[in-house]
């Protein structure tokens, strides 16, 4: 059985989905399809843009969705996942790949998406940190004692990042840094995400959920609130809503795919992060990135 998943914030790159404009119509199409929904010439940015105007979290999020979406688009009957799942903004790309929500829903939510956070980053100064190395129950035991930091994304095993005030991502660093943390690595990104710091996109976002149209997708998505597959239409609106405070399960993810029967991941999007944490379960399990198919 073949996975295919979605990465999120942090695989962008200035040139990103170039390849796939020029290189198939359907791709040109559908970028400039996304330029006119989402009032701006995205499209330029991620071409030719800088590295500060592509990591801005209103252009960064919308940008990986338009190259994953869009490549998963154009790689036609190529596109058969038995499984999906996105990391953080990747299940948005993933339920509109898999046609849980339409093309169009999924341009507008992701835009929603990132303007709710970005508002929600310049309300309170905040940050995340990779902590590597470190027994999860040990940073989990270090980040209850320290107000405003949590937990965020289980990224694989020895790898988990922390969110929250500067201050306490910060404070959880050093000791974290003391009880054996192999590194506390503070991350490039402009807040506190999946963290009660994102309380206020969340309650933005919410209500544009509810109204968007969710069907069944054409396979199981293993969504970032439960770590596990969910088909029903209802769970996965319901599972969406959530997702922006609460943390996400990437290695609980990987290995409920495995115990269901995935063989072999195909990460869709820019980068190859994902590959290499599905390689942080298993260094022998088969990935690949997604190849698009010229017209």
């Amino acid at each position: 059985m073949k996975a295919f998943v979605f990465p999120g914030q942090g695989a962008q790159f200035i040139g990103m989905g170039k390849e796939i404009y020029d290189g198939t119509a359907l791709g040109k199409e559908l970028f400039e399809e996304a330029n006119a929904v989402l009032g701006f010439r995205i499209s330029d940015t991620m071409f030719g843009g800088t590295e500060d105007e592509l990591k801005q979290t209103k252009i960064t999020q919308p940008a990986i969705f338009l190259h994953s979406v869009i490549l998963a688009k154009v790689m036609g009957d190529a596109f058969k996942p038995d499984m999906v799942a996105g990391h953080s903004v990747g299940e948005l790309s993933a339920l509109t790949a898999t046609g849980a929500i339409s093309w169009q829903a999924g341009l507008k939510l992701v835009l929603k998406r990132a303007l709710a956070m970005q508002k929600a980053c310049e309300r309170q100064p905040s940050t995340m940190a990779a902590i590597l190395a470190l027994d999860d129950a040990k940073i989990e035991e270090i980040c209850a004692g320290i107000p405003g930091v949590v937990p965020a994304n289980y990224n694989s095993p020895g790898q988990l990042v922390i969110s929250g005030t500067v201050e306490a991502v910060d404070a959880a660093c050093i000791k974290l840094t003391a009880a054996g943390a192999r590194g506390a690595i503070k991350l490039a990104v402009g807040g506190a995400f999946h963290s009660p710091l994102m309380q206020s996109a969340q309650d933005e976002l919410e209500p544009h959920i509810e109204a968007t149209l969710f069907a069944k997708p054409i396979c199981p998505v293993y969504q970032n609130k439960t770590g596990k597959a969910v088909i029903d239409p209802t769970e996965l609106k319901k599972n969406l809503k959530v997702q922006l405070t609460a943390p996400v399960p990437w290695t609980s993810i990987m290995k409920n795919m495995m115990a269901d029967g995935c063989t072999s991941v195909v990460e869709c999007g820019p980068g190859r992060v994902l590959q290499g944490l599905f390689k942080k379960v298993d260094r022998a399990f088969p990935t690949e990135g997604a190849v698009m198919i010229s017209a």
